[in-house]
């Protein structure tokens, strides 16, 4: 479970926080009460990047590949009373 450090503390904790992100999972870091980083374990980092996918093979595998999803053509703007 993510843990919320302020940024101050994160700072004096900089040791804790690296540990938690390695054995509890990320750390969100706040300044000002707003959510502005987030320190993640090595291997949780690298695993995201093994994960990403390249946009044309994203959409060669989306359930909608193959599907005609032409417009229709039914009704034209000039058909349109204004």
């Amino acid at each position: 479970m993510a843990s919320i450090w302020q940024l101050q503390e994160a700072k004096n904790k900089l040791s804790e926080v690296v540990d938690e992100a390695a054995n509890s999972g990320p750390q969100i870091i706040t300044r000002r009460g707003v959510e502005v980083a987030v320190v993640l374990s090595y291997e949780e980092y690298a695993r995201m990047l093994r994960a990403r996918t390249r946009i044309s093979a994203f959409f060669r595998e989306s359930p909608l590949a193959g599907i005609d999803l032409m417009r229709d053509q039914s009704l034209s703007r000039a058909d349109l009373a204004l």
